[in-house]
């Protein structure tokens, strides 16, 4: 009986499951939705600049001359599919100074389109000769200067050029030139054209050297071959030499007016015991570098390199006189900066040299070095002050036991950026051993804009007017 009642039961409930499925597909049921329209945009202009459209993407690109207005442009074409609509008219006047938004619907179907507009640039962004030799560029001139060892001649060199998007250069990246009278180069993109001049001036007697343990500045680490790639292209007379280099004498020394060394370690160099297990190449070279600062040259040392003055007599007999609170992160796990990094510039020091025209924060003892997006490691050398440990119980022991004078320092107090004045014949130095002073992110996150790590550089210069005035 119980199995006879649930064959009834489930014959009724499958007639009405087949009763639902007619009733839903009845005429008086059917959607009203209008599904079959295309939203296509097949031509747009803008103050007769015709667009490109790319229907992978769904954008529009308007190509306009170098310089042109775009806060006002009139919209002089505008076809989109048969029976579509659109929320932008022909003949409406558009602010591009931003993107903008096509929304094409026909029927009930819609599709968004992106436009924006795009400038036709012309321009050399980067100039290296032989893969080392960076040139300053004067983009207002269009000049642009590399120097070069006056040993590999001028005949031969070959520059690598980084130039505008779309453009073409003539003559063409990666050929061999003679140099030994200025060479021009034209770029041509669109609209757009300009001529640069490139003059290569063979040194004997380098004005500055950045210095390392590399053979060559293109076997650098990431994070000092930025800062060496921004010296030669923004210090005449600038050189990259090993410390191998200035062992060996080759190097006329005496036109030269300032010593750079920035120097990375990945997991960071903590004290003065691993310091010297690490940097024998620059402590076998102690004799020649202090021989430079004891005849008036100046030393610009930053990172972990701001160990080196206690090694060359500077702080006295006393090497121990190394920063004694130091870390630092590996390049490829470095940490990312969720907002501006800085430093704090220390009491009385505010009209120092270092920090003139920096980018203001909105604290103006702060000195702003990073912003959200940048990857750093967080590099830090810096000596700890207070009773606690580290034998400096206040800032005034620290700057009478090292002779040295205090230029920044961390929220917690440590001393972070210092120099030694010049003295009896002997030049002066600067270091920077803040965490924040940093050159290279190996990747940036999405909508990072560059605003106060620009400081870097604008510091970086500071310190060289300042050595070398």
């Amino acid at each position: 009986m119980k199995t006879k009642i649930l064959n009834i039961l489930c014959g009724c409930l499958i007639s009405c499951a087949i009763g639902v499925t007619f009733t839903a597909c009845s005429d008086d049921n059917v959607s009203d939705l209008r599904l079959d329209g295309d939203c296509l945009v097949e031509a747009f202009a803008l103050d007769q600049f015709q667009g490109t459209v790319n229907l992978a993407t769904r954008s529009i690109e308007v190509r306009l001359p170098e310089v042109y207005d775009t806060k006002a442009m009139t919209v002089t074409t505008l076809s989109i599919s048969e029976g579509a609509s659109c929320n932008v008219r022909q003949g409406e006047t558009l602010n591009m100074e931003a993107g903008r938004v096509l929304h094409v619907t026909n029927g009930d179907t819609y599709l968004d389109w992106t436009v924006n507009v795009r400038h036709d640039e012309a321009r050399i962004m980067q100039f290296v000769i032989n893969d080392i030799y960076t040139g300053a560029i004067d983009q207002e001139a269009k000049t642009i200067t590399v120097y070069v060892p006056a040993s590999i001649g001028l005949t031969d060199l070959v520059p690598t050029i980084t130039y505008s998007k779309d453009a073409t250069i003539t003559p063409a990246s990666g050929v061999a030139q003679d140099f030994t009278k200025p060479v021009t180069y034209t770029v041509k993109n669109n609209s757009a054209e300009s001529v640069y001049t490139v003059t290569v001036i063979a040194i004997d007697k380098p004005k500055a050297l950045f210095v390392g343990s590399a053979p060559t500045m293109n076997d650098l680490d990431p994070e000092a071959k930025e800062a060496c790639q921004w010296m030669l292209g923004n210090v005449g007379g600038s050189l990259y030499a090993s410390f191998s280099d200035l062992r060996s004498g080759t190097l006329d020394l005496s036109d030269c007016k300032i010593i750079w060394w920035h120097w990375h370690v990945d997991g960071g160099v903590d004290g003065h015991d691993v310091f010297a297990a690490k940097a024998t190449d620059a402590l076998e070279t102690k004799n020649e570098l202090r021989q430079f600062y004891e005849n008036g040259g100046s030393l610009f040392l930053t990172r972990y390199a701001t160990n080196l003055p206690s090694f060359i007599g500077v702080t006295g007999d006393d090497e121990w006189t190394t920063p004694n609170n130091c870390w630092g992160q590996n390049e490829d796990a470095a940490e990312l900066c969720g907002g501006p990094w800085s430093f704090r510039i220390f009491d009385g020091q505010n009209d120092h040299p270092l920090w003139a025209n920096l980018i203001a924060g909105d604290n103006p003892q702060e000195v702003y070095c990073t912003d959200a997006g940048y990857h750093i490691t967080n590099s830090t050398a810096q000596y700890h002050i207070g009773t606690d440990w580290g034998g400096y119980d206040n800032h005034a022991a620290w700057e009478a036991r090292t002779g040295g004078r205090i230029l920044g320092v961390g929220g917690d107090g440590a001393v972070v950026a210092w120099e030694y004045l010049p003295h009896d014949g002997r030049g002066g130095i600067i270091c920077i051993g803040s965490g924040c002073y940093d050159w290279y992110s190996y990747t940036f996150e999405a909508g990072y804009v560059e605003n106060f790590h620009k400081n870097i550089s604008i510091m970086t210069q500071n310190a060289f007017n300042y050595l070398t005035r």
